[in-house]
């Protein structure tokens, strides 16, 4: 008796990505799609292999013994298909999808995309907001092709490759009438300050304070980085975020950037992938693309 191989993507599909729909999506085929396969395999099988519950498809222990060998078997032949086929970006229509915090919008996008005209005019770009709770599940279930940013991900297959290592500073306004060259703690705790929405990964500051038992008045609370410059350059308001981006912000002579009087750690910001071999050659052209157009940040 043989199996057909798509059966097998779509049992790994739906392993990884505990979902009909989600499973459907990486596919690229339609849910009843994913839903008829299932019911062949389970039929070839002679098992449920997956209970669906509020969690998701829970996979039976016969499901989960066969995961490892079907995913490793799939592994060795998309790579072999893959390494078959070729991407030539001066020719592809593909369309890639990119999660970018509005930092990265701002600071990292017009770098790639004079990048990917230059070498892959007719490619497309999708760009997805940031969310550091989601990201892991975009990534593995092929949502997105890659992410730029500073998030933890658990468990999983997903990479990770260090662009550069950054710190934080305190923008201000050129103006500010009680803050002179120097940022001392009790200025910085006086102060009033925006605060960004917390999904967007940027928390060590409230993390450095909380451990040193400080708190600082916040008069302002947004969703996104990229509104706060008119904000900043005509009000007292402090804000901190990524010191590049603080310098950026603040060549137009409006603001200026001071060191924080806080012991924050540094931090990478990374290139995070998920290898999906029936797309090796197409992806890691993408990340590669990525990794040279961030490397002079």
């Amino acid at each position: 008796m043989t199996t057909d191989l798509n059966l097998i993507r779509t049992f790994v599909a739906i392993y990884e990505t505990r979902s009909v729909s989600a499973a459907a999506k990486r596919l690229n085929v339609t849910q009843p799609s994913v839903s008829y396969a299932l019911n062949r395999l389970r039929d070839v099988l002679n098992d449920p292999l997956f209970t669906r519950t509020r969690d998701g498809m829970v996979p039976t222990f016969n499901a989960t013994q066969l995961f490892h060998s079907f995913r490793s078997a799939l592994d060795s032949i998309e790579v072999a298909i893959s390494a078959t086929r070729q991407f030539d970006p001066q020719r592809s229509k593909r369309s890639f999808r990119l999660a970018l915090s509005d930092l990265g919008e701002l600071y990292f996008l017009p770098l790639l995309v004079r990048e990917l005209k230059r070498i892959a005019p007719q490619v497309g770009l999708e760009i997805v907001q940031m969310d550091s709770e989601l990201i892991g599940d975009w990534l593995q279930t092929g949502s997105v092709d890659a992410a730029v940013g500073n998030v933890q991900l658990a468990g999983g297959r997903a990479r990770k490759k260090t662009i550069f290592t950054e710190s934080y500073s305190c923008l201000l306004s050129a103006s500010h009438p009680t803050i002179g060259d120097t940022l001392s703690l009790a200025e910085f705790v006086a102060a009033e300050h925006v605060v960004v929405a917390p999904f967007t990964g940027h928390h060590l500051v409230e993390d450095v304070m909380s451990e040193m038992g400080l708190t600082r008045k916040v008069a302002l609370r947004v969703p996104h980085f990229t509104s706060l410059v008119a904000v900043i350059a005509s009000t007292d308001l402090l804000l901190t975020l990524p010191t590049r981006i603080a310098n950026a912000f603040a060549m137009d002579g409006r603001m200026r950037v001071l060191p924080l009087p806080l012991p924050i750690p540094s931090f990478d910001v990374n290139l995070y992938w998920y290898p999906h071999a029936e797309d090796s050659t197409a992806q890691q052209w993408f990340c590669d693309t990525i990794s040279r157009a961030l490397s002079t940040v």
